[in-house]
């Protein structure tokens, strides 16, 4: 069954509330990639603004790497539909990615690519005001994080549901958390949401897409085992974690 958009709310309504993402007045600039995981997560903030009791604003915010072809008028047009103001910012990070490789770095420019498209965004969100960048990280995201950490890294380990930036001032949020892949792909076709194929030359080829392979497998042999990895990781007592919220205690209160 297609998950439907009360659902989603419902998902991003939790992990906003038991990890406290969301105060009032805030300011957040939506990282939009032109994925689907990224249109997934305007519409879920677009959704909860209206009733949510913290009131918030959004501002949608696209980096542009420099690849081409790569066209963000359908996204423009969606968010004008929404009501949320759209800024995109033109760098020439690819042109910088493919000055620093080497023959030996061409298949793995992916973390340099990361911490400048991260610089970029910081900065065109302080730019409008915003205190806060909600990132579209899912619960896929969140085990194959862990997965690669444990293979390339030898420790058990994933990113935070809130990070404080003090360099920046800036928080990260991210509402997805809980939110399964499948069902982002499945909403996504149903809202016929412009998806942007990325540019990206290694796209489909890097270590994440292997892992994401690897855990496609495991959970055909063992049903059920990329929850149970989610929920070790909700349960590991990273230290730069935040706490769950006190109402998380209430028996009453369901957890996912």
């Amino acid at each position: 069954m297609i998950m439907d958009l009360q659902r989603l709310y419902s998902y991003a309504r939790q992990a906003i509330d038991d990890y406290q993402m969301i105060e009032p007045q805030d300011h957040i600039a939506v990282g939009i990639s032109g994925g689907k995981d990224s249109l997934i997560l305007l519409y879920a903030l677009y959704g909860l603004r209206r009733f949510y009791p913290a009131p918030f604003h959004l501002t949608a915010v696209t980096v542009d790497l420099g690849y081409r072809p790569f066209d963000t008028a359908k996204i423009r047009s969606l968010c004008d539909e929404l009501h949320i103001s759209y800024r995109v910012i033109t760098t020439e990070i690819a042109s910088i990615l493919m000055a620093k490789q080497s023959e030996e770095q061409v298949h793995a420019p992916c973390s340099l690519c990361a911490r400048l498209r991260k610089g970029a965004l910081n900065q065109v969100a302080i730019e409008n005001g915003c205190n806060k960048i909600a990132y579209a990280h899912h619960m896929d995201d969140m085990v194959e994080t862990a997965l690669l950490s444990l293979f390339f890294e030898g420790r058990f380990y994933s990113f935070p549901p809130r990070t404080a930036l003090s360099r920046t001032g800036l928080t990260v949020i991210r509402p997805l958390m809980y939110v399964p892949e499948a069902d982002i792909r499945g909403l996504q076709k149903k809202l016929r949401l412009p998806v942007i194929k990325n540019p990206c030359p290694v796209d489909g080829s890097t270590k994440r897409a292997g892992v994401k392979a690897l855990l496609r497998q495991l959970n055909r042999e063992y049903p059920g085992i990329k929850k149970r990895i989610f929920h070790a990781i909700c349960n590991g007592g990273f230290p730069d974690w935040p706490a769950l919220s006190a109402k998380c205690n209430d028996p009453s209160y369901g957890n996912v």
